[in-house]
């Protein structure tokens, strides 16, 4: 059985130009800015990370792993919140 590839910035754009593609003509493509999509090595970004998958055909999740599960911001109970404004108080 073949080992499933790791996705990194290199296999990405190596996949990209076998294909014909480059990050400028695929941001151009989507009526994007070319600078800002490059930036998707240093900064996530939901809507370019699609796009790439989407050309690829490989899902986000699987180009982009360090990235996903997108993390969900915790709600603290109530009971924790008690908490805090309780010690705020006391100082």
């Amino acid at each position: 059985m073949a080992k499933p590839k790791r996705w990194d910035r290199h296999l990405i754009l190596a996949e990209l130009r076998r294909r014909g593609m480059t990050l400028t003509r695929l941001a151009e493509m989507n009526n994007k800015a070319p600078g800002g999509f490059r930036t998707i090595w240093t900064r996530p970004n939901e809507g370019n990370e699609a796009i790439i998958s989407a050309f690829l055909g490989v899902p986000a999740a699987e180009l982009f792993p360090d990235r996903y599960p997108k993390k969900t911001t915790t709600i603290l109970s109530h009971e924790y919140r008690a908490e805090s404004t309780d010690s705020q108080r006391a100082a």
